[in-house]
């Protein structure tokens, strides 16, 4: 049996989407442009053109910013004509909000534990 290629941000399996991590999304959205275009994008699938529009970069670095959205997860595109038309990709954001809701989970799963039995022994007080 030959060995098996590793995953790509391409593909996993050959024809199913690479989700990334919940990290991947983190940094990506850690940028406030990049945020502001996902915002933009929150109103619905838009070209580069419009959504470089009152940005304070240039297309070309709209362009580059979609690129880490887009190995993130967090959106995909569809070639229209000469354009590429980006879209929020609705898999990368449920994987990022399922994080999330475990991460909060846990946290104020262990407020209530500290909240109704005290602090643990040699914790904080």
């Amino acid at each position: 049996m030959p060995p098996r290629a590793p995953w790509s941000r391409g593909s996993v399996s050959g024809n199913l989407p690479f989700v990334g991590t919940y990290q991947e999304a983190l940094d990506a959205l850690g940028d406030p442009t990049r945020r502001a275009i996902v915002e933009r994008l929150a109103r619905g699938p838009a070209a580069v053109a419009l959504l470089a529009e009152g940005l304070p970069v240039s297309r070309p670095a709209v362009s580059q910013h979609l690129r880490v959205l887009l190995d993130a997860g967090l959106v995909s595109y569809d070639a229209v004509g000469t354009r590429n038309v980006y879209r929020l990709d609705r898999a990368g954001f449920d994987a990022l909000r399922a994080w999330l809701d475990g991460f909060w989970t846990d946290v104020l799963g262990a407020f209530e534990d500290y909240a109704g039995n005290g602090p643990a022994e040699g914790g904080p007080s």
